[in-house]
C-alpha cells in the first residue's frame, strides 16, 4: 500500500484475520494482569523507556492496544515510522515542545499559528523563549541552539502556505514540526517533504464528527520514544474509546475531505464576488502567501475559508447570529459547517502584533466547510450576509 486512502481503510487492521474479527476491538482496561512477575518487570521497564509495545501492557497510561492501532494507521497515512496519540492537540504539541527542550535554548516559529499554540510559545510556559521569524529569514535566524522549528501550513486562520521543503532544508539538523491539521494526510504529507514531526489536532478532520478530543504526532522512532516517555510520565494519554472512534472514522476521511473541499471551492468563489466581503483567503488565491504551493505540496486547497467583512466586528457578529445551517462554533473539520470569529474567540489571547501578523481583523470570519449540499450552504451564507 502506498496511498493514504488505502492506509486509511486497512492500516491498524492487519491482524484482524488472525483475531477472527472484522471491526476493531475496543480495549477499555486500565490495568492488565501480571501472572509472570519477570515478564511484568521487563514490560514495565520497556514501556517506561518509551518503547511502542511490550509483552504486557501493564497500565493504560503506558500502553493501550486500541490507541496503538490508531497510531499505527496514522503513521502509515503520513508515511512515518511511528506516531504517538495524546488526549488533545495541545497535549500533543506540548509534548513535542517538552521533548525538544534538551536540544537548544529557544524555539523558532513562524506566525500565524493556532491561537493557543501561539500563546503557549509566547508565554514561555515551556521554559524556553520563542523567537518569531519568517520563512525568508529562517536560514539567518536559525542556529545550533535552536531547539525546534514550528510552522503551520495551511495556517490558522489566514490560510497562508509555508514551503515545508524549504523550511526543512534551512533547518538542517534542527527538527521541524509542521501542524498539518488543516490539510490532513489526504492533502499533504509533510514528512515526505522533510518535516520531522507532523502534528494533528485529531479533534478536527481525523475525528470528523465533533465527538472526540485528541491529538497525534507522526514522527520517526527516535521521536516516538521521547514522546511516549513524556506521555507516560505526564499522563497525557488518549482514552481508548476516543482512539476507537478515530480509527473507525479514518476510512471515510478521504471522502469527507474531498466533498467538503469541492464545496469550499464553490463557496470561496462566490464569497469573493459578494458585495459585503472585502477579501477572501483561500489556498491558491493571491490573498494568501505562496499560493503556488497548493500545486507543489498539497493535493488541493482544503476545506477552510477565511473572509473579511466590510462591516467589521458588527457584521461578523450579525452573520454568526443569522446562519441557520452553519453552526456558530469554534473548531473545524466536522461533517457539518462551522463558522467562527478568530479575533473574538480562538485567537483572542494574542497581542496586537501577533494579530497583525496573522491578518486577524475585527471583520474576519473563518468558515470550516462541511459536506452538506453546496447550494443549501450558499443560500444560508447569502441570507446571513444580507440580513
Amino acid at each position: 500500500m502506498t496511498h493514504p486512502e488505502t492506509h486509511a481503510v486497512h492500516a491498524g487492521r492487519e491482524d484482524f484475520a488472525e483475531l477472527g474479527v472484522h471491526a476493531p476491538p475496543l480495549d477499555l482496561s486500565t490495568t492488565y494482569p501480571i501472572p509472570d512477575l519477570a515478564e511484568g518487570m521487563e514490560s514495565f521497564a520497556d514501556l517506561v523507556s518509551g518503547k511502542a509495545e511490550a509483552a504486557n501492557s501493564i497500565y493504560a497510561r503506558m500502553h493501550n492496544p486500541t490507541v496503538a492501532r490508531f497510531e499505527h494507521a496514522l503513521a502509515a497515512m503520513e508515511a512515518c515510522t511511528d506516531a504517538v496519540a495524546f488526549a488533545s492537540g495541545m497535549a500533543a504539541a506540548t509534548a513535542c515542545l517538552l521533548a525538544a527542550c534538551e536540544f537548544g535554548d529557544h524555539f523558532l516559529a513562524i506566525r500565524p499559528l493556532y491561537g493557543t499554540h501561539d500563546h503557549v510559545l509566547d508565554s514561555g510556559l515551556m521554559g524556553l523563549p520563542v523567537r518569531w521569524t519568517t520563512a525568508d529569514a529562517l536560514a539567518t535566524d536559525i542556529n545550533s541552539d535552536t531547539a525546534l522549528v514550528i510552522i503551520e501550513t495551511p495556517a490558522n486562520p489566514n490560510l497562508d502556505l509555508v514551503d515545508i521543503r524549504a523550511v526543512a532544508q534551512a533547518a538542517g539538523d534542527v527538527a521541524v514540526m509542521v501542524d498539518s491539521t488543516f490539510a490532513t494526510p489526504v492533502l499533504q504529507q509533510p514528512a515526505k517533504l522533510g518535516a520531522t514531526l507532523v502534528l494533528h489536532s485529531a479533534t478536527k478532520f481525523l475525528g470528523g464528527h465533533g465527538d472526540v478530543i485528541a491529538g497525534v504526532i507522526a514522527c520517526n522512532e527516535t521521536w516516538g520514544v521521547a514522546l511516549r516517555k513524556i506521555r507516560a510520565a505526564t499522563g497525557g494519554l488518549l482514552h481508548p474509546l476516543a482512539a476507537y472512534l478515530l480509527h473507525r472514522g479514518l476510512p471515510t476521511l478521504t471522502l469527507r475531505v474531498e466533498k467538503a473541499q469541492a464545496n469550499a471551492m464553490t463557496l470561496a468563489a462566490r464569497l469573493a464576488d459578494h458585495a459585503d466581503v472585502s477579501k477572501v483567503f483561500f489556498p491558491g488565491y493571491d490573498t494568501v502567501a505562496n499560493p503556488h504551493l497548493v500545486e507543489q505540496q498539497m493535493q488541493g486547497p482544503g476545506t477552510l475559508i477565511s473572509f473579511d467583512l466590510k462591516g467589521g466586528r458588527e457584521a461578523a457578529a450579525r452573520l454568526m447570529r443569522q446562519v441557520k445551517i452553519a453552526t456558530p462554533a469554534v473548531s473545524l473539520g466536522s461533517v457539518d459547517t462551522l463558522v467562527q470569529h478568530p479575533a473574538g474567540l480562538t485567537h483572542s489571547m494574542l497581542d496586537a502584533e501577533a494579530m497583525a501578523q496573522g491578518g486577524i481583523t475585527p471583520g474576519l470570519i473563518r468558515l470550516s466547510v462541511g459536506i452538506e449540499h453546496v447550494e443549501d450552504l450558499w443560500d444560508d451564507l447569502a441570507q446571513a450576509l444580507g440580513a
